[in-house]
């Protein structure tokens, strides 16, 4: 099992990625008033076909040739249903897919949100070729950002390799996240 929700947001965006997504939509959602925790992402990919979306949280089906197994999608699931929460996939070949998993926040076994900023950075960074778009909703706040956005002021996506520009982009986002944290309980 992964320690926190960001190395699924790692991995299932990695996964869209390789499934050919030139873009990647991130969300996560916290409600306090509803005991809410949601993560969910979104791309523009391959998709899955019935038989293969029938399969996903198997284990032991994967269409990775590097490893046997998949269990990114099963332990999100497991985590997702231990929280009284669960998970959703939408997906059609050749249009895309969407990831939803939905915890309740207060829930002992919720894992932690986890180093979201780092994971965003490190998606924008490491495929800079991409285009990503991140919401973080909490209450009734909302911080949106992505690469688009981020290109009017760099206009070069080569800029994302930057070390400076990679630090700045993950205090950013935590800055953002924090604010709307500490106004939004």
């Amino acid at each position: 099992m992964l320690q926190d929700l960001s190395q699924y947001v790692l991995d299932i965006s990695e996964n869209s990625l390789k499934a050919g997504a030139s873009l990647v939509e991130i969300e996560i959602i916290e409600n306090a008033a509803d005991n809410l925790l949601k993560i969910q992402v979104s791309d523009n990919g391959s998709g899955m076909d019935i038989e293969q979306l029938a399969m996903v949280d198997n284990p032991f089906y994967t269409t990775r040739t590097e490893r046997r197994v998949g269990l990114g999608i099963p332990f999100l699931k497991q985590a997702a249903e231990t929280c009284g929460g669960g998970i959703e996939i939408r997906s059609e070949k050749g249009k895309g897919t969407r990831i939803s998993a939905v915890f309740n926040r207060d829930c002992i076994d919720c894992p932690p949100l986890g180093d979201i900023p780092a994971t965003v950075m490190a998606l924008m960074v490491g495929w800079p070729d991409r285009s990503f778009s991140f919401t973080y909703r909490f209450n009734e706040n909302i911080f949106e950002t992505g690469t688009d956005q981020l290109l009017e002021v760099l206009e070069d996506r080569s800029f994302f390799a930057l070390p400076e520009v990679a630090l700045w982009l993950k205090s950013f986002i935590r800055q953002n996240i924090d604010d709307l944290r500490s106004g939004g309980e």
